[in-house]
Formats: structure tokens, sequence, C-alpha cells
């Protein structure tokens, strides 16, 4: 392995502030990118007076998470209202790849640097936009907050207890999940540039975004299923041990019965009050008596090492204080040293070719002023000639990916990458299909073609059927990899090598390939051969911790899944450029608890800068104050309100009529407001029970204040916002007939038509164009294989 970054040539101009645009410059600068982040003059990016637990920082010093999502940039501050800042910030432009900007805080937009601007002077850079809603529609100037955001996407509504109000997602996981997809966009736009010499518009919603990742294909399950989606719970999820909180997962009904077992009650497995997780919800008193009569007499490591015997998903659940000694974590050199002092997370992803540099320090404001300035001066512009012959198109076409992958991380990210051009074939078996084919299925005769999570995450493959315990199927498969570029797989890591398809066999067969492996906790370590699914992961990275209720911790629901796939589409990106430079393959790894750490590294970073352990707080959060969901008009509608500046908290008094309740010295500022969030929310709760909630929504909406319905997610189409944007798609699937599919959260503007190229796949249903007509198979040998169940179309079980 050597060191050194596989986008050393990438040159990024970063106007982004807060979470989710730095970010997505992180990742890129991780990788190699030299990131110039320009600043107002006035302070700066707002993230460096950050500090989630709220004292106060020293003055001159900037908070640990800024320090951490900044490292190695170099800064400058640049006031755009001046004529000379303006025009050196085009100077800029003109010598740049990339330019990332969330427009909605102090864009180009006020400035006068609008995209056609910036293409005049450089007509190769792409310019990434990060919005709340995306750059045009109805909803495009909405006010909102994530908190908002996450009742917007139906995202709060079915989370929680069915006698308490339902509660958010902690830890801002929006902004993440913003950043995360616009770095792969970002990393797209650029990877095309180098083919056309022509840059885009990336514009990337954070709605669309959150939509994809904090729901779970609700709008596809409300297609064929009666709504609304009831709230509730996992179980089992997190429960109490002897000495803490421990996870667990039952995604399979083997895994139920599994559990059963383990908390010695084996009849409970059999009865068909409980093999349903809602109709475990039905009986949440009967059933979580029972599994905390267990877990409580005995220790989180007790119930670990016996689960884990079982196979059954199970984790500690981790917060700041404790997962940098968790010996997988300690054995995997997952927490490195940052230059400011604290602990962080290194980045989410192994590359053969390359280790990861350490992290350097985070710049002060306007630090590389001298030394900007005098490159532009000595610096001409270097703008990227296209390939001979090479037309836009989508970015990835001709690429070949072999999909291994089941459920659903590694599923959305071979089926972005469809989108993106390339072709994805899914390789499952009539023995045993991908598990996500059954999960939420519409019962009927082919329910395996009827789930909604199958549905999402896998528009634009091909499907092909082969037994690779049989030397035959193995053998087709061989012979697939072969002419492949890329092999993606996500089963724990002693599965790909009991068939015999480790990577050194497989870099055998292809010496070009690129295999990525999206095993939960990594290649080796202690935890290595564990069973882990989205939940597990969030229980153990500490994204469930800040989630729920003060004395009930809740899982975020999928959010690793989907992110952990961006991460792999990144990290699969980075190795492809080292093919183009070198023509050698490599191995790819993205532990999706790695990625999990990441989006949740706040956690170890406050804990190990500051020494406070972040908590969950229901629906209050360090952002606005005051914060949390509200009913309206005497009845059941709840909608979610966020104040998170002192002029929306004045914009709020006015619109109550500047009730006395509310003049009150200390609520004039967030730390007042924060402090007496009880009587705040009694008081706007008086209020807003007299009012109809669409009523109360416009009236905060025209006064700039953050807040929206909180919407169940089965009720979300229509939405004027995302049919505006064309973010659904509907196409004709072989079995469900006409259906509507999410797209992207990303808009390229070179890249025309819809996100998909066809459905998703039915069980084997590209058998013949694959192995006959691609591969040369006779129509004799087909049928043998079929007799012989090496090939297809139904699974043996059914």
């Amino acid at each position: 392995m050597t060191g050194g970054g596989t986008l050393s040539r990438l040159r990024v101009i970063d106007l982004s502030t807060e979470i989710a645009g730095p970010y997505c410059t992180k990742l890129l600068s991780d990788a190699g990118a030299q990131v110039i982040k320009v600043e107002s003059p006035d302070g700066g990016d707002p993230l460096r007076r950050w500090k989630a637990s709220q004292d106060e920082l020293p003055e001159g010093s900037d908070g640990a998470l800024f320090q951490y999502l900044n490292a190695s940039k170099r800064s400058i501050a640049l006031d755009v209202q001046d004529a000379g800042d303006r025009e050196t910030l085009l100077q800029l432009a003109a010598t740049a790849d990339l330019w990332i900007d969330n427009p909605s805080s102090g864009s180009q937009y006020e400035r006068g640097i609008t995209w056609n601007a910036l293409q005049e002077v450089n007509a190769s850079l792409s310019f990434v936009s990060i919005t709340p809603w995306g750059t045009t529609g109805p909803w495009a100037d909405r006010p909102w907050t994530e908190f908002t955001m996450q009742a917007a996407i139906g995202s709060i509504d079915c989370r929680g207890l069915r006698d308490r109000d339902p509660v958010a997602a902690g830890g801002r996981l929006g902004e993440w999940i913003a950043g995360t997809y616009a770095a792969v966009g970002a990393l797209i736009a650029w990877l095309a540039a180098q083919r056309s010499g022509e840059g885009q518009h990336v514009d990337l919603s954070i709605f669309e975004a959150m939509l994809l990742c904090l729901t779970v294909y609700h709008d596809l399950s409300s297609q064929w299923n009666e709504g609304p989606l009831p709230r509730s719970i996992e179980i089992p999820s997190i429960e109490p041990a002897k000495d803490g909180w421990v996870g667990f997962c039952t995604i399979t009904g083997q895994q139920w019965k599994d559990f059963c077992f383990l908390i010695e009650h084996p009849e409970m497995a059999e009865d068909e009050r409980f093999f349903m997780g809602r109709s475990r919800m039905d009986h949440r008193a009967f059933v979580q008596e029972v599994i905390h009569a267990w877990t409580r007499e005995r220790t989180v490591d007790e119930i670990v090492e016996q689960a884990s015997l079982l196979r059954i998903p199970v984790a500690p659940v981790g917060d700041g204080r404790t997962l940098p000694g968790m010996d997988h974590f300690v054995e995997r050199r997952v927490f490195v040293e940052n230059p400011h002092g604290f602990i962080q997370p290194r980045p989410p992803y192994l590359l053969e070719a390359h280790t990861h540099s350490a992290p350097g320090k985070a710049p002060a404001l306007d630090q590389h002023r001298s030394e900007i300035l005098a490159n532009l001066e000595s610096e001409s512009p270097d703008f990227i000639k296209p390939a001979a012959g090479n037309d836009i198109g989508r970015p990835l076409a001709g690429l070949r990916i072999v999909d291994l992958s089941a459920f659903w991380s590694g599923p959305i990210a071979t089926s972005t990458l469809a989108s993106l051009g390339a072709d994805v074939v899914k390789v499952e078996s009539i023995q045993r299909p991908d598990g996500m084919r059954f999960a939420g299925s519409v019962p009927g005769e082919r329910l395996w073609e009827w789930s909604p999570v199958f549905h999402g995450a896998n528009p634009g493959k091909r499907d092909v059927t082969l037994r690779l315990d049989h030397p035959e199927g193995r053998a087709l498969l061989r012979r697939l990899i072969e002419t492949a570029d890329v092999v993606v797989e996500n089963y724990s890591v002693r599965v790909l090598e009991n068939f015999g398809l480790d990577w050194e066999t497989l870099r055998e067969w292809n010496p070009k390939l690129v295999m990525v492996r999206m095993p939960a906790f990594g290649l080796d370590g202690p935890w290595r051969d564990r069973t882990g699914f989205a939940m597990t992961i969030e229980q153990v990275s500490g994204m469930a911790w800040i989630t729920g209720y003060d004395d009930l911790p809740l899982v975020v629901r999928g959010a690793c899944d989907p992110l952990g796939g961006m991460h792999a589409i990144f990290a699969l990106l980075l190795a492809l450029e080292d093919r183009k430079r070198d023509g050698k393959g490599q191995l790819v790894e993205v532990p999706m608890v790695e990625v999990a750490l990441n989006i949740a590294a706040e956690q170890v970073i406050e804990y190990s800068a500051y020494g406070q352990v972040l908590r969950r707080n229901g629906n209050r959060g360090p952002v606005a104050a005051p914060q949390g969901l509200y009913r309206c008009g005497r009845g059941e509608a709840l909608i979610a309100l966020a104040v998170a500046t002192d002029e929306q908290w004045r914009a709020l008094r006015t619109l109550m009529g500047d009730p006395a309740w509310a003049d009150v010295a200390p609520y004039e500022s967030a730390a007042g407001r924060r402090a007496h969030h009880d009587p705040i929310d009694a008081g706007i709760a008086s209020w807003l029970g007299e009012v109809e909630a669409s009523e109360a929504v416009q009236a905060l909406h025209d006064a700039g204040i953050p807040s929206h319905t909180v919407i169940n997610a089965h009720f979300l189409h229509p939405n004027p916002q995302l049919e505006h944007r064309g973010f659904f798609q509907t196409m004709t699937h072989p079995v469900t007939g006409e259906t509507r599919y999410p797209g992207l959260p990303l808009r390229f503007s070179n890249l025309h038509g819809p996100a998909h190229r066809r459905p998703p796949p039915t069980l084997g249903q590209h058998n013949r164009e694959i192995l006959i007509d691609e591969l040369g198979l006779s129509e004799q040998e087909f049928n043998r294989l079929l007799e012989a169940q090496v090939i297809g179309e139904r699974p043996t079980f059914m």
C-alpha cells in the first residue's frame, strides 16, 4: 500500500457552511483534493462557533466539529459585496474543478455570481448546490431546519410509542446525508467533465436525500397497502441489561426464532401473534416483560456473546464516551488523533492501493490569504480538455458491475450506479434469493416480487440466478466476473469465502477487477464474523443513543444502509480513477459501522474535546429553541416548529400577538429560550390549540419560521415540490404493473432523461438474455441448468 491521494489533481472551491457542504468537501479532501474554503470576513462559517453541548467556546477558538469537518483545507475570507473580492472569487473559479455551495445561506445568487457567470470563466467547472428543497419549485424558498424537514418527509410520525408523541432522529442526520450525496454528485460531475470537457450544475435537494434515507420506500408501499403507517418501535430492539443497553434486531423469521431460544422462551417463536414485528407491537407490554426478565439478569457482554453464537444481530449501544474503547475499534485503529487535540474516526473506507493520511489542522479564518493570492498570480487556468470522440451521455456508461449484494446497502449503491449508466447484473439464486424480496411483501402467488424495499433499491438492473455452491453455477459466475469491471457484495465476511469467492481468487480471474466489500464490521477484527443490519449499526455507532425518549433510545430505521451505499460509490469511484492511471484493480472495503461512526462523529468528538456525553432529548435539540411537536386545532394534527434564530423568535412573538408570557428578557437569546423551554412550549401549545394545522403552518412560513405538518409517510404523494422536480418516475413492472418509483436527489444539468432506465428485475428475469445471448449457452445447456435448479425464476422453497 502506498500513501498519497487519488484526488490530488482535484481543485475545489468550498463556499458552504455548517455540516452538509463541509462534509462533502471533507470526503474530497480526505482523498487528496485541494480544498480552498471561502468564508465571510464577518466571523466565517457559523460552525466555527458551534458546540453541541451548548457551553460557550473560549474567545477566538473554533469548535471541534468545525475542526473535524474542515481538516486540511485552506481558508480565505472574501467579502462578495466588494467588487475586488468578487473578482478574486471568479479568478479562483477559473482555476478550479468544483464549486460547492449551500445557496440558502448567503449564496452566490445574492452575490451576483450565477452558474452562467461561472461557466463564462471556466467551462469545465462543475457547481454543486446543496439546498433544502432544490433550486426551483413551489417550496424552494420555504424556511426549514433539519428537524422540520424530518416532519415533511414522514420520518417522525411513525417512530415512537403509541401512547407518546413520535420523535425525530437526533444528530442533524439529514445534513450529513446531504453532504454524502453531494460528494457523490461532485465526483461524478468531475469525472464526467474529464470525458466531455464540460462542467455541469449538480442540484442536490436535501428534502429528497432525506426522503431516500430516513423513510423506507413508504410511497411504494402506499401503492399496494392500506395506510396510515402505525407508530411503532422494533421489538426486540434496544433493551435494558444489567449494566447498560444492548441492541438486537430480528429481520428474518429465523432470527426471531433464534432470539426466542436465546431468551429461553422458544414457544413464543411458534405463536403467530408474535411472528411479525408489527404484531409484536400490539402485544408490546407482554413481549417486553418477557424479554426484560432475561436481559436484566445479564451484562451487555454476556448477552452479546450468547446472541452472536446464534448469529442474531446484536451490539452494545454506543455513545461518545464508550465507542473509542470498544475492542473491535481499538484493534482496527478506527479512531485517530486530530491535530487539535481530540480523537475522531478515520475515513470510512479502505483502498488497497492507498493508506489514509493523518488529518491536517483546520484553518484559522483567512489563514491562507497570502498563499492563495500568490498562487493566483502564478497560475494560469488549466481547463480540462475532452477526450476525442467522447460525448456527455451517462457518466458511467460502459461500466460492467456484477452485483452480489442483498438487502439494502449494496443494492441501493448498484441501483444508483445503474442510473449513472453502469450495466448492473444482479446475481441471486432460487435457493437463496435476495432476502429483501420478502420484506414487507404483499401476500400472493408471487409475493417475492412485491416487496417495496426491493423495488425501491433495485431499479435499473438485470437479474440472473446462479447456484453458487454448484460447480456450473460458479463457473458461469466466473465468466461474468472475467468481463466485469466491478463486483459489489455486502454479506458477512465468511459467506463469499465459503463459496471460494475470496478476493485473491477473483483477482486471479480478473486482474483489473475492483471488488467492493461492504461487511457490517469490516474484514478483520474481533467482530469480523458478526451479523449486522442497519439497526445493529445504528445501535452501536451512537446514532440510536441520541434518538428517542429520555428513558428509551430508539433506532433511526434504515439510514445506515443508503448512507453506506453512497460511501461505497464514493470509494469505488476513487478505485476506478486509480485504475485509469495504473490499469490495476484493487480491493475496496467499506465497513458499514465506520460509515455510521463518521456520520455520528460529533459524539466522540464532543466527549474527547470537552468531556461532554451528548444525550437524546426527545424532540428538542441544540440547533433551535423552542423546537418541538405541537398539536393544532384541538385535535390530533401535529406540526413541527423550530425557532433557529433570535429574528425568528421575534417573528413568532408577533405572529402570536406578542403575548405577555413571551415578553421576558431571557427569551431574547437562544440560551435563555432553551433554559425556559417548558413554559415557552406551554405558551406555543396554547396558541396553536386554537389554530388549524394548515393555517398555522402557512402563517409560520409567511413569517419566515421553519415549520411543517407532521405527515404520515404513507400519504407523502402527491407532493407539489416532488412533482415539480420530477422526483418520481412511473414504470411498468412485469408483475406489479404501473408503479411509481423514487429517483435520485441529484439533478445533473448534462444528464437528461429519467433516473431509471428499467424497473427492478423479477427473479431470474434476464437468465436467457445473459446466459444464452451474452455467454453463449445453447438452448439444451440452458434447459439442463433449469432442470438441475442451477438457474430458475421461482424460489425453491415457495
